[in-house]
């Protein structure tokens, strides 16, 4: 059981660092960004590059240089994601909501054969693997690169919940979140925070990617299509929009297929997880902690 919990919660931490672009971009402009998956994995792939340049690394520097490496990342996906706002988005930010969405999966298909154009369709090996030792704690096998890779993650997320709600920008985020054109009104300049808003959430999808590739130790260009739905559905179990409501939603995932993968089977792990999202935007589409809102006209 205590196994189960902590895979769960492992799994649920890559889940929650990809959700929360998703829920960020939401909750300011209303767009569902399918291409957020995307920059996931134009992070691992960008990782894996910086990491091939570096040649041959030992087994004691391998998790400092890939700490390095993931900040590196973090800036390189951060600034794809304001591209992508910058070219894709903005111009079709007046536009009705189903052009921005057939937009998003355009730039989602843009990225992922424009990637395997360069990379080429084979899986890639991941120059750095993180692996190591297992030990015991309280009936569970977990390794100290386990360890790691989730402690970063809890430190990005509590990072970024703070930028959201201590500092003026996050208080700029949640002005135009409220209503974008009163914010202009009161000096805020608009197109660069959700310029930000898109750098942050794109790098920490990065960082997801990089952790994602040294950790299963092989990429693909196709990689960021199933954990961009994955993130979709954690981010509508927790409160699309809302960023400890979408930290909730991506452990609870990952808890839910540790747990429906021992009852069911493997095979059943994406279906168990899809049909969650069917049952809470069925039963109840604000997720646990968003809230219902009237749509101003």
């Amino acid at each position: 059981m205590t196994q189960l919990i902590w895979n769960g919660l492992f799994v649920g931490s890559f889940y929650a660092l990809v959700a929360l672009g998703y829920s960020m971009v939401y909750g300011i402009i209303k767009l569902l960004n399918f291409a957020h998956g995307d920059l996931y994995m134009l992070g691992a792939f960008v990782g894996f590059a910086i990491l091939g340049a570096v040649g041959g690394v030992s087994p004691s520097m391998a998790l400092p240089l890939l700490l390095v490496v993931l900040l590196a990342t973090m800036v390189v996906t951060g600034l794809a994601g304001v591209a992508l706002e910058r070219i894709a988005y903005r111009p079709l930010r007046r536009a009705p909501r189903l052009s921005l969405l057939i937009t998003a999966v355009g730039a989602s298909f843009a990225l992922e054969y424009g990637m395997r154009a360069v990379a080429g369709a084979d899986p890639q090996v991941y120059p750095v693997r993180l692996g190591g030792t297992s030990m015991e704690f309280l009936g569970a096998r977990l390794t100290l690169q386990q360890l790691v890779l989730m402690g970063v993650a809890v430190v990005l997320m509590i990072a970024l919940n703070l930028l959201v709600t201590r500092t003026r920008e996050g208080r700029a985020m949640r002005a135009i979140a409220l209503d974008p054109r009163t914010s202009a009104l009161m000096g805020i300049n608009v197109n660069s925070v959700i310029s930000r808003t898109f750098f942050v959430g794109s790098a920490l999808a990065g960082a997801a990617g990089v952790m994602a590739g040294a950790y299963y130790g092989k990429i693909d260009f196709m990689m960021g299509f199933l954990i961009g739905l994955k993130a979709f559905t954690a981010a509508v179990i927790g409160g699309i929009g809302n960023i400890p409501g979408t930290m909730l939603g991506g452990l609870l995932l990952g808890l839910l297929e540790s747990f429906g993968t021992y009852w069911l089977g493997g095979e059943w792990r994406d279906v168990f997880a899809f049909g969650v999202l069917i049952l809470f935007l069925t039963v109840r589409p604000t997720g646990l902690l968003g809230e219902r809102v009237t749509e101003r006209v």
